[in-house]
């Protein structure tokens, strides 16, 4: 167990020297890695703050019971205790046939159509607003209502919610799929430079090979710079937004206080600052690992 210690830690010291010895490359290699991170999480960013803005904002869904011309006071009464005791609803209220009568006679436009009627063709209400707005959730309630005894129609009013949260996971999948391709250039970035480190030891290399050394011993300081540079670059990217953050929310709040609003854009957060960081990491291992292999599989 301490022979692996002293070999790891003998790899990482090895590392940290090279990278001393040659700062402003290692800081080059930060840059350029951290400004492809950021275009994927930018877009992240962004996305989960009109996510979370868009939860603020009142999406609940509508939903409406027409009752059965024919429905009396009891069944009328039913729905409502039904409605009252169900869990997934926030609120409601009921439309009796002569006020929704009174209301539409109050309309201009309309009394003309309306004097050839004779009677109230208008059927009791109730309009209600869900507690969840993920219109599958609305769905399966329009279902639910719909069996419900002497409910003729149940109408919902969730279109704009459900292209909001259309949109939404429609940006989700693009940063996604912006992301795996940008994942997999890095990793042809960073195998290339470990490449170019490989050249620059392989005499080293070789004399290694000869006296017995295992592609394991020498494979491990580079799969050690490679995660370095990733966890540079992931810190290099999160620094970006950051900054970019700080710029593009002073003409946000400036655009929200012209309308009441204290919308502003929000950071990344620790989980998911953490996850950019280790992703990076993991990028530069395995963009060293490919490079390293390739080259012990000529040997």
């Amino acid at each position: 167990m301490q022979a692996w210690i002293h070999a790891h830690q003998q790899a990482l010291t090895l590392v940290l020297k090279k990278l001393r010895s040659a700062p402003f490359a290692h800081l080059v290699m930060a840059a350029v890695i951290g400004a492809a991170l950021s275009l994927p999480a930018g877009l992240y960013m962004v996305l989960a703050n009109l996510g979370n803005a868009a939860a603020d904002i009142e999406t609940d869904p509508q939903i409406t019971l027409f009752m059965t011309l024919g429905a009396n006071d009891a069944a009328t009464k039913e729905i409502d205790n039904r409605l009252h005791k169900h869990s997934g609803i926030r609120e409601y209220r009921f439309v009796s046939r002569e006020t929704a009568w009174h209301d539409l006679q109050e309309r201009n436009g309309v009394q003309g159509a309306l004097n050839g009627l004779e009677k109230n063709p208008l059927p009791d209400a109730f309009i209600v607003h869900v507690s969840s707005s993920d219109p599958a959730t609305a769905d399966a309630l329009q279902k639910e209502f719909s069996a419900w005894p002497q409910v003729e129609h149940v109408q919902l009013d969730a279109a704009w919610v459900k292209r909001l949260y259309t949109l939404l996971k429609l940006g989700e999948k693009a940063v996604m799929i912006l992301a795996v391709l940008l994942g997999f250039a890095l990793i042809a970035i960073i195998g290339n430079t470990i490449r170019l480190q490989i050249l620059t030891q392989r005499e080293e290399i070789e004399v290694s090979k000869l006296i017995g050394a295992t592609d394991r011993f020498i494979r491990r300081p580079f799969l050690y710079a490679g995660a370095l540079q990733g966890v540079l670059g992931g810190v290099t990217a999160w620094l970006i937004l950051f900054v970019a953050l700080y710029i593009f929310n002073q003409s946000v709040e400036e655009l929200a206080q012209l309308y009441a609003s204290d919308f502003r854009l929000h950071p990344l957060g620790l989980q998911a600052s953490l996850i950019l960081i280790v992703s990076a990491a993991l990028l530069g291992w395995l963009g060293s690992y490919w490079s390293v292999s390739r080259y012990l599989s000529k040997l």
